[in-house]
């Protein structure tokens, strides 16, 4: 029987219809601009966001880089939730790459409240590292897939506007989020000055990412891009990816979220494992077993001996995440084998 990967929705690979875009794609010189394909993708992305131009570079890291580097000088104070992809995931490559510190706000469930947001904001003072910038995450991962309600994002915003900062939106998984909600891409970027999201997660395109903006700020991101060496040349073959990813399986992801949540009622009848169903909002689920004399990594290796691969994310606290790749039957399949393995270990 196959392996069942459940450790990421970035283990998906290409389909073989998006295998055969990415082996008709033209190509051309993507430094001087003369990619056709790069510059579909680019106009695609910057439309569906509402925004004026988009950037295409080839990881979501970078584009979260770029986009701090944009808004901010050495020696500023970026506002991040504590335990954001930005500070947990991301190597410190902020303070290493623009020569900023973090300011890491406790949150709910990777959700900042407008008015810790407020709080955080340092005051206008030559001992205080300058806030310049605010960065949520939508939707969040150690979060489980959570989701920043509109209005909230609407209402930190204001907070943002009224104390002059620049405001970034790690979108990496921004479509999950749109397709949950109902509330369009567009919409969701509206109040912010640059947005990034991944192809390369839920999408199920092999690499790239893209970051939304005014053209202004778009060109001054491709400099940027250069400085940080995500220059590329004939990439129209992965662009192709991208485009067929937009244009094909934004829609397919609410097929994903359907299996997060019942395999999640799937782990919740089995004796000792504890899982928050109503928690559940897109393709996460995060659940935990009770305490034993076998450790985490034990109860790992037992999965994956049995069949099912997945993260573990603190002490027999565990996520799994849905994807084109798994199916409902999977779901059966995998939560007969965590039964198997929990039981047997516990």
């Amino acid at each position: 029987m196959p392996t069942i990967d459940l450790r990421s929705d970035t283990v998906t690979k290409p389909t073989p219809a998006m295998r055969e875009a990415m082996a008709q794609a033209e190509v051309g010189d993507d430094v001087y601009g003369e990619d056709p394909t790069v510059n579909r993708l680019e106009a695609m992305a910057a439309a569906l966001l509402g925004k004026e131009s988009a950037l295409f570079v080839p990881t979501g890291v970078m584009g979260n880089q770029l986009a701090i580097r944009l808004h901010t000088r050495p020696g500023d104070e970026v506002i991040v939730e504590h335990s954001s992809h930005l500070i947990r995931y991301e190597g410190g490559s902020a303070s290493s790459l623009s020569g900023v510190q973090l300011c890491c706000v406790p949150g709910d469930r990777g959700r900042l409240a407008p008015e810790s947001v407020e709080a955080a904001i340092r005051p206008r003072d030559l001992h205080n590292p300058p806030t310049t910038l605010v960065c949520l995450e939508q939707t969040h991962n150690v979060g489980g897939g959570s989701i920043y309600p509109l209005e909230t994002i609407h209402r930190i915003t204001e907070v943002v506007r009224a104390h002059g900062l620049a405001l970034h939106l790690d979108g990496a998984r921004l479509f999950n989020a749109v397709v949950k909600t109902g509330v369009s891409a567009a919409d969701f970027a509206r109040p912010f000055d640059t947005v990034s999201f991944c192809l390369s997660k839920g999408l199920g395109a092999p690499v790239g990412s893209m970051v939304v903006s005014d053209a202004a700020r778009v060109q001054k991101l491709r400099r940027l891009r250069k400085v940080f060496g995500g220059g590329m040349r004939q990439v129209g073959i992965l662009a192709a990816a991208g485009v067929y990813a937009l244009e094909h399986h934004i829609p397919r992801l609410a097929e994903d979220h359907g299996n997060a949540h019942y395999l999640a009622t799937l782990l919740q009848d089995i004796p000792g494992v504890v899982v928050d169903v109503k928690a559940v909002e897109t393709n996460m689920v995060m659940f935990q077993v009770p305490r034993s004399s076998q450790s985490t990594e034990a109860l790992l290796a037992g999965c994956r001996e049995a069949g099912v691969l997945l993260n573990a994310v603190g002490d027999r606290a565990f996520r799994v995440v849905t994807h084109l790749d798994v199916t409902r039957e999977d779901m059966v399949a995998a939560s007969l084998i965590f039964r198997r393995v929990f039981s047997a270990l516990s």
